[in-house]
């Protein structure tokens, strides 16, 4: 008996220092401290043309300043028309080990007051929701690592290696201060490998409750777009001609359209069906455990192809997303044009993909133009310390919650870290119902509970992946 109940008492007393008791609200530590600096943050307007980026740095900065951190040790990057933030937490060395790297960005999509229900750029509280633009993307993983590093800070607590953020100003736009942190001010950020704050995360229920499993994302699809143009010598509408420059860019649409790339998959995206099948019930979970097993099964492959959510994990999507064409409604088209936008599979390639849609177009006249220099990234190696480390942060809301790992069909900043040699992890404590999904859409929100759990969230996985062992 006595045996049995220091048994239980032990245990008790592990579960106990692994999962602190703090109720999820203002009234946790630092939790004012993290309220105060998400309004801020999300009532400044740091979309693209607004030029606010630079304004949140310099208050971010200034925070960690005011906090205890060397002057020395934050670097406030311009670049272009946004800013890139740098903070260092110098540890003891005692690990022996690189520093690690913590990625968000500080920039938003844009959004209109004419169009949202409440004003995006004023942080209300309605409902058990925090609403506002940048509430979720990324301002909420932003605040929750930079409450981290300012309670950790005034605790006392010393890492056993560097811990470095690394927050970007343009992620959702052309990621030039990323490509920065990664390239020219790499001296700052050179790092053994990236927790990414703008990826992860776990479904919950819609009647609430405890999710199926909490997904880390460790490979994103390459995204690359190509404008498609057909030329023509135009002339009157009242005299048409029978090589129409919008009939022929609406043929070549037509067969990009009906086509559909063939089925890939790595060890990454088998062990997330697997995982997620296991925990998925009726026809869908089926399909996901039968193609986790055999990825050649058609029947498998065309109930997961009729779900939007998961049609992008398994290959190559192209579709086209803007038109435009002629010039006057009483004239021949002169051009046509159309923006294709695809999500190219790790390892597919952005040529063949290119090359595989001008076969099927079949029609020399096409025009293909690359707007943007892609990124294209192998998927990042499962480590087991950042596995571990991540299982006692998610212990602190979920105890024993599995971790799945997965593929991205967006794209993040993590693209750029990987491109340079370090690898990248989405890790962030984002908990939300998929009817709440509204980032880049209207009126974004978040739960009040799911901010303050990703607070506590990031205040034990900073101390589980840089804590002296």
């Amino acid at each position: 008996m006595f045996n049995t109940m220091f048994k239980f008492c032990i245990t008790t007393a592990v579960l106990v220092a692994i999962n602190p008791i703090y109720a999820a609200d203002k009234s946790m530590p630092f939790g004012e401290k993290a309220f105060e600096i998400y309004k801020t943050a999300v009532e400044m307007r740091t979309a693209e043309g607004h030029y606010q980026v630079p304004t949140l740095a310099r208050y971010l900065a200034a925070e960690f300043e005011k906090g205890g951190f060397q002057k020395d040790d934050i670097h406030v990057l311009e670049i272009d028309n946004t800013a890139a933030l740098v903070v260092r937490y110098r540890g003891d060395g005692s690990l022996g080990k690189k520093p690690i790297s913590i990625s968000a960005h500080m920039d938003v999509v844009d959004a209109l007051r004419e169009d949202w229900e409440r004003d995006p750029y004023t942080l209300v509280e309605e409902n058990g929701y925090y609403f506002g633009r940048g509430t979720v993307d990324d301002k909420l993983g932003m605040t929750a690592v930079t409450a981290g590093f300012l309670r950790l800070k005034a605790e006392g607590w010393v890492p056993g290696r560097d811990l470095i953020i690394a927050f970007s100003g343009d992620e959702e736009t052309t990621m030039a201060s990323t490509k920065a942190l990664v390239n020219e001010y790499r001296h700052l950020t050179d790092s053994e490998f990236v927790l990414n704050a703008d990826a992860g995360g776990a479904t919950i229920p819609e009647a609430g409750g405890r999710p199926a499993s909490f997904s880390m994302q460790a490979a994103e699809k390459t995204y690359v777009t190509w404008d498609m143009t057909i030329r023509n010598p135009g002339g009157h509408s009242s005299r048409p001609r029978k090589d129409n420059a919008i009939y022929e860019l609406a043929k070549a649409l037509t067969k990009i359209q009906d086509y559909t790339f063939p089925v890939s998959y790595n060890d990454l995206t088998l062990a997330y069906f697997k995982g997620t099948g296991a925990r998925t019930q009726g026809e869908l979970g089926k399909a996901m455990r039968s193609f986790a097993s055999n990825p050649k099964d058609a029947e498998a492959i065309k109930i997961l192809r009729s779900n939007s959510s998961y049609v992008g994990t398994l290959g190559t999507t192209c579709v086209a997303t803007m038109l435009r064409a002629g010039h006057a409604e009483n004239a021949l088209p002169q051009s046509a044009t159309a923006t294709v936008n695809c999500r190219i599979f790790p390892g597919a390639g952005v040529d063949k993909t290119l090359a595989q849609l001008k076969r099927l177009v079949d029609n020399s006249g096409v025009e293909f133009a690359l707007l943007d220099q892609p990124t294209e990234t192998d998927a990042s190696p499962l480590r087991e310390d950042v596995m571990s480390a991540l299982q006692k942060a998610i212990d602190v809301k979920h105890p024993g919650l599995e971790i799945i790992p997965s593929m991205s069909s967006g794209g993040t900043d993590g693209m750029h870290f990987r491109a340079a040699g370090i690898p990248s992890y989405g890790v962030n404590g984002s908990y939300g119902k998929n009817s709440d999904s509204f980032s880049h859409g209207l009126n974004e929100r978040v739960l009040v509970e799911s901010f303050y759990d990703n607070v506590a969230h990031w205040y034990a996985l900073l101390q589980a992946i840089a804590g002296k062992e």
